[in-house]
C-alpha cells in the first residue's frame, strides 16, 4: 500500500461512521420484518422487498435481489432466517459495479498528462466541495492540479472555487460570469500543457432545466478541450448527493442521457439514511461508483471499494 492504500484503518473507522445511520435504518428494519419468522418464505420475501425500496435502493434492483433470493429458497428448499443477511449481502455484492479504482490513483502515474476530469451536478449535491477534495488528495499525491471555473452561470459558483483553490492551494484558470463555459475550459487545458500540470479538473454548470442546451453546452465543452489533449476529457464525473434518494437516481437518468459519464461520486452518506442509493444507481446505469463522501473533512473522500461499504453495510 502506498500513501493512499485503501481501507487504512483510519478509513474503515470513517467508512463505518458515515454508513452508521444507513446501516442503523436497514437492518432495523429488517430486524422488524423478520420477528417470529424462522424460514425464508412468502412473507419474509415481501418485508425484505419493502425493507429495500424504503432504504432506496429501488425498485428495479431491489426486485433484482428478491428474484435471486427466490431461485436460492426455490433450490435450497430451506433456508432460515439467520442465513439471510449473509444472502443478501452476497446477492448485492454480485450487483455492484466495480470500479477498478487503484487504491493509490491519486499518487500512481496518470495514463494522459494531463489528465482532464469534468465534473457534472446539480447545483447543491457538493460538487465544488468534492472538486476541492480532489484537488487536495491529488496534491498530497504529488500532483500538479489545475482548476478551471466553467460554470460561468453562477458567479456564486466561481467565486467559492477560488476560495477552494485559495484553501487547497491549487491554481486556477477563470472568466467572468456570463462568459462562454467552452472558453474557459479551453484555458485551462490550454494553461494546464504549457504549465506542466499532471491533473485538470473542469467544474461546470448544474442546471437540469433544458437538457437539450445541458447536452449542447457539455459537448462543446468536451470538443475544446478535445483539440489541446486527445482523448479530453478522460474522465466525466457526475457528483450526486445521497441524501437525496430517489431524486439522485432521476439526476442521474437525465445526465447520463445529456453526456457520456464514465463515473460517480455520491456525497453526504455521513448525513443519512439512504445510502442504499449507491447500490441502486451502480446497478441501474452501469456507471462504476468511484468516490464516495462520508465527512467535511478533506480526506473525508474515499476511493469506493465495493467490498469495504458491503462490509461496513453490514457490519453488526
Amino acid at each position: 500500500m502506498g500513501l493512499f492504500g485503501i481501507f487504512s484503518k483510519e478509513n474503515k473507522e470513517s467508512l463505518n461512521k458515515g454508513l452508521a445511520k444507513t446501516r442503523e435504518s436497514v437492518f432495523s428494519k429488517l430486524s422488524r420484518a423478520l420477528i417470529g419468522k424462522s424460514t425464508v418464505d412468502d412473507e419474509v420475501l415481501d418485508n425484505l422487498e419493502e425493507v429495500l425500496i424504503s432504504s432506496d435502493v429501488g425498485v428495479d434492483t431491489t426486485l433484482k435481489i428478491i428474484g435471486r433470493i427466490e431461485e436460492r429458497v426455490s433450490k435450497e428448499k430451506y433456508l432460515s432466517t439467520n442465513e439471510l443477511n449473509v444472502i443478501l449481502k452476497e446477492e448485492i455484492m454480485g450487483l455492484l459495479s466495480d470500479s477498478s479504482v487503484d487504491p493509490d490513483s491519486f499518487s500512481a502515474d496518470l495514463p494522459s498528462k494531463p489528465y482532464v476530469i469534468m465534473v457534472v451536478g446539480v447545483n447543491g449535491v457538493g460538487k465544488t466541495t468534492t472538486i476541492a477534495k480532489l484537488a487536495h488528495q491529488y496534491k498530497n499525491g504529488g500532483k500538479k492540479v489545475l482548476l478551471g471555473a466553467a460554470d460561468t452561470f453562477r458567479a456564486a459558483a466561481i467565486d467559492q472555487l477560488q476560495i477552494w483553490a485559495d484553501r487547497t492551494g491549487v491554481e486556477i484558470v477563470k472568466q467572468k460570469m456570463g462568459s462562454d463555459p467552452a472558453s474557459v475550459a479551453y484555458d485551462t487545458v490550454k494553461s494546464a500543457v504549457s504549465g506542466g500540470h499532471d491533473v485538470v479538473i473542469i467544474d461546470t454548470a448544474g442546471r437540469l432545466h433544458n437538457k437539450i442546451n445541458l447536452m449542447a453546452e457539455l459537448s462543446k465543452i468536451k470538443r475544446v478541450m478535445e483539440k489541446i489533449v486527445t482523448g479530453a476529457p478522460h474522465e466525466v464525473l457526475l457528483v450526486l448527493d445521497g441524501s437525496t434518494g430517489q431524486n439522485a437516481f432521476e439526476q442521474t437518468k437525465q445526465f447520463t442521457a445529456a453526456t457520456d459519464i464514465t463515473s460517480l461520486a455520491v456525497t453526504k452518506l455521513d448525513g443519512t439514511a439512504k445510502g442504499g442509493v449507491v447500490l441502486g444507481i451502480s446497478d441501474q446505469f452501469k456507471v462504476p461508483v468511484k468516490y464516495i463522501g462520508i465527512g467535511e473533512k478533506m480526506d473525508d473522500l474515499q476511493i469506493f471499494n465495493k467490498n469495504e461499504f458491503i462490509d461496513s453495510l453490514f457490519s453488526s
